[in-house]
């Protein structure tokens, strides 16, 4: 595999979130997330002081955090999770975007997995969810290269205003420095609600990270302010409460371009 590509960078976006029923809400926050390429995490390491892997950093990731958590290499989880979906990514480079460690503190609601040719186009792609009370669901597609789009099954509570009911559609395009992404709930043969993820990449240097510190100093902690924040809002508007399901036992499902969804149950 060429790693002419760094070994890290950084991505700048915003994120929108839109609610449709019962009643129309809508808000947008500024997000700073991280590209690794998990075959390289020594070099993402030495591209900056000022961030660190499996250690402490003004930024770092932890490899524990993702995957298989620790008791399994990232590549071995993400190939076995691609398998899944029909793809061989033995070849295929593998990146991770998502949220940075900031110092004490690391909530990555999403983090996109993406397998890549060597011409950096998407094969496969790995959605890690996870919600604020500590669980975490996987969703898996092949990707086409260019907007791929793709449907499974919602199985995984995540908004306290939402029952788990009806489907996720995705909406992938990712190419050298961009990634646009959106995920609609729909139910009933509606849209109930649509988030949006849009990021740039730059360059990783420590005058970058340090830029990002001053000028997004809750850049982590800023996202689990900012759905607390918008779940009080929701709730003095008289959204419907749904208290936490037990999680369901699947913990992997694998999305379909065609809409025909998965059966099969993980562990």
């Amino acid at each position: 595999m060429s790693s002419a590509s760094p070994a890290l960078r950084l991505h700048e976006g915003d994120t929108v979130h839109r609610r449709f029923t019962p009643f129309v809400s809508d808000f947008s926050y500024r997000i700073f997330m991280l590209e690794v390429d998990i075959d390289r995490l020594p070099d993402a390491r030495e591209q900056c002081r000022l961030f660190g892997i499996d250690e402490g950093a003004l930024f770092s990731f932890q490899t524990d955090e993702h995957g298989a958590q620790g008791e399994q290499s990232l590549r071995g989880w993400a190939e076995e999770r691609l398998l899944e979906a029909g793809i061989d990514a033995s070849s295929l480079r593998l990146k991770l975007i998502t949220f940075p460690r900031h110092l004490f503190y690391k909530f990555a609601p999403i983090s996109v997995w993406i397998a890549e040719d060597e011409d950096a186009r998407p094969a496969g792609v790995i959605y890690e969810v996870r919600n604020t009370f500590g669980e975490r669901h996987v969703y898996v597609a092949a990707a086409d290269g260019g907007w791929s789009r793709h449907a499974a099954d919602k199985v995984f509570h995540v908004s306290p205003f939402f029952d788990v009911s009806g489907k996720y559609e995705f909406s992938l395009q990712r190419d050298e420095t961009t990634l646009r992404l959106g995920v609609s709930t729909v139910s009933e043969g509606g849209v109930k609600h649509m988030a949006t993820l849009s990021t740039k990449a730059a360059a990783a240097t420590d005058s970058a990270l340090i830029r990002k510190a001053v000028s997004m100093p809750f850049s982590t902690l800023g996202v689990t302010l900012a759905i607390h924040w918008e779940a009080l809002k929701l709730w003095l508007k008289g959204a419907n409460y749904h208290p936490k399901p037990h999680q369901a036992q699947r913990k992997v499902s694998v999305a379909t371009a065609s809409g025909r969804l998965s059966e099969e149950t993980h562990q």
